[in-house]
């Protein structure tokens, strides 16, 4: 399996320390040696850094930990190869546009029967069970509205409902993302934490490092941090349920389905 990481923030934030602890299971305390990469939204545009190399081990990598973009949206992922060969079109995340925005998608388990999901114009490049469910999530979206609708939260929920036939299919953990919003949904592992004021200490499980949250913020600053496993060993993380979803909207809870499936 993969790991998710992603970021939803009120104001530009870095995400150099939740991205340091995930490239450590990348090879070092972790399996996942099968390539990464991560997206950073600015405005309407994006810049993505990809390696297939393993995260723990990748020059890109500490350049992305050491070189602090800024951004309201991020999302990023390690990859444990089980669908499609290590290569770097099938590094994860995918990006594709729609409405004309750029929609950003990782993630992680392991599909079976994908082969015959129709994906109408939106083709994989690569040969992942992902890919081909990003394009055919996106010819769903595109079918049912041809036009970006005004009511996002009718948009997400019609994204879960396709979401739950590819949890049909097997492990279907997502992010999902236009720069605005970052979509989480959940088959069996994933967490978020929310971060605000009055903000504390936080050390990570995967290396030796403890940042000091109200050193590096405002006390008007909102920031939400989505990951498979919690990053952290001193914060609580909410623990997603099979079948839940949560849509963040600049770091704050936009629209919840509070449901899951047992």
């Amino acid at each position: 399996m993969c790991e998710l990481l992603g970021m939803s923030a009120n104001v530009p934030t870095d995400i150099c320390f939740s991205f340091t602890g995930l490239i450590q299971r990348g090879g070092k305390t972790g399996p996942h040696r099968d390539g990464w990469g991560i997206t950073f939204y600015e405005g309407k545009g994006f810049r993505t850094f990809k390696d297939p190399a393993p995260s723990s081990q990748s020059k890109i990598a500490e350049l992305v930990t050491s070189y602090p973009i800024k951004s309201c949206a991020v999302v990023s992922h390690i990859r444990q190869a089980n669908r499609g060969g290590i290569s770097l079109e099938n590094t994860h995340p995918f990006t594709r546009e729609i409405w004309g925005r750029y929609w950003t998608f990782a993630h992680n388990g392991q599909l079976s029967g994908f082969e015959s999901l129709d994906t109408g114009h939106f083709k994989p490049v690569g040969d992942t069970d992902s890919e081909k469910a990003f394009c055919w999530l996106l010819n769903e979206l595109f079918k049912h509205y041809p036009q970006q609708p005004d009511n996002m939260c009718e948009v997400f929920d019609f994204i879960a409902s396709r979401c739950d036939r590819l949890r049909a299919l097997g492990v279907y953990n997502m992010l999902f993302s236009d720069g605005d919003y970052v979509m989480a949904y959940c088959t069996n592992n994933l967490h978020w934490i929310t971060r605000r004021a009055p903000f504390g200490q936080a050390s990570l499980i995967d290396q030796e490092m403890t940042v000091d949250f109200h050193e590096q913020t405002t006390p008007n600053d909102v920031v939400t941090v989505i990951a498979t496993q919690p990053l952290t060993n001193n914060e609580c993380w909410h623990k997603m349920a099979e079948g839940e979803y949560c849509v963040f909207h600049f770091g704050e809870v936009y629209c919840h389905n509070h449901t899951s499936v047992s």
